[in-house]
């Protein structure tokens, strides 16, 4: 039994429940705390736990409904997470409720997934056109296309949202690798990515390629925004648009197809992303044809394109450069001159192949009596 020292002596006009409360250890409730209690007993539809320092606590009415499917495989002594509901009853226990605590511990969970990225392993449900449905601790969760690996990446040509969504169907029954991306307990919500759950078997075949490397393989994709390269079985790099070739391309279906074998060189390992480059083993039109031309040269070029900074000419080379929107005063007055498409004669008014930097002026079209070239060429 405890001494009642004389710091905590009953005093004149002192309750005795004052006294206990000063030599017992100083410990709280507060609605909404989790907390672990052992199986007392049953009376009809209510439960009765052991909450140790904190008294006894039951579950009864709604939330024993709610949790039945959990309380009927309870033994005496068993222990159980329950949430605070309410401090004390009319009986002087407090309430308590099994189901609310089971999802705070699934949130609770999600949080510690999160931080640790830890990874898990669960099967694509269903699929719709922004990516698939996984379900984790029965919360359905959403694993957008952006967050799919590189194998996984639905490549489509010109990015038709109705052919990505039958890629993503492919995929629906197949375990993924994910981790917990973000989640909102409130809404809900859970987000997925497969994006950095490769294998340490994977990071192993990454790590016996460098930076220089020269590799040859299929072209398993083509997209808006370059091909993708099988290098080895389980492997693939990225060519982006920019590494296709020296010249401007715009459509990386009019030079790839799928199936097709191609060489690239590595330009970038970034953990288990490889970038390729296919002009890196080309020869640079800039640095061949340095000398070829010079600033004043009257020459025949392409159009590619219009836009509100001026004309984008290409030459036979390889090489490219703008007329600029100056050259014909108002973009309108430069779409009712030009077309793309089309070849037409134009000055070179500033050429710097070192910095690939080329300019020119329309002089007009080929066979017709072009306009005087300028003499002093701008800079």
């Amino acid at each position: 039994m405890a001494t009642i020292t004389a710091e905590t002596d009953i005093k004149p006009g002192n309750h005795i429940m004052e006294a206990l409360l000063r030599t017992q250890p100083k410990v709280f409730l507060k609605i909404g705390d989790l907390i672990e209690g052992s199986l007392l007993g049953r009376k009809g539809a209510k439960i009765f736990l052991d909450l140790g320092v904190y008294g006894t606590g039951t579950i009864y009415g709604k939330e024993y409904q709610n949790a039945r499917e959990i309380i009927k495989n309870l033994k005496l002594g068993d222990k159980v997470t329950a949430k605070v509901v309410e401090l004390e009853n009319k009986d002087g226990l407090i309430e308590l409720s099994l189901k609310e605590a089971g999802s705070d511990m699934v949130w609770k969970d999600a949080k510690e997934l999160k931080e640790s990225q830890e990874t898990l392993n669960l099967k694509a449900l269903e699929a719709n056109k922004g990516g698939l449905v996984l379900e984790w601790r029965g919360i359905k969760g959403f694993l957008p296309a952006s967050q799919l690996k590189a194998s996984h990446y639905p490549r489509v040509e010109g990015g038709d949202k109705t052919k990505i969504f039958d890629e993503l169907k492919k995929l629906v029954g197949e375990n993924m690798t994910v981790t917990i991306l973000d989640f909102e307990p409130k809404e809900n919500k859970l987000i997925f990515s497969e994006k950095g759950t490769e294998s340490e078997d994977l990071k192993r075949v990454v790590e016996k390629y460098k930076v220089g490397d020269i590799i040859e393989g299929d072209i398993t994709g083509v997209v808006d925004f370059g091909i993708f390269i099988k290098i080895e079985e389980g492997l693939e790099g990225l060519a982006h648009i920019s590494e296709l070739d020296w010249a401007l391309v715009e459509n990386p279906n009019s030079l790839f197809k799928i199936g097709e074998k191609v060489k690239a060189q590595i330009i970038s390992i970034e953990g288990d992303k490889i970038s390729l480059s296919v002009k890196a083993l080309k020869p640079n039109p800039w640095e061949v044809n340095k000398e070829k031309y010079k600033k004043g040269d009257i020459v025949e070029g392409k159009v590619l394109r219009l836009n509100k900074f001026g004309a984008l000419v290409t030459l036979d080379t390889g090489i490219y450069g703008l007329a600029h929107i100056s050259d014909f005063g108002t973009e309108k007055k430069m779409r009712e001159t030009i077309d793309a498409g089309k070849t037409y004669v134009f000055q070179i008014v500033n050429y710097k192949p070192e910095d690939k930097k080329l300019s020119f002026s329309l002089l007009g079209k080929p066979g017709e009596a072009p306009k005087t070239p300028q003499t002093e060429a701008q800079e």
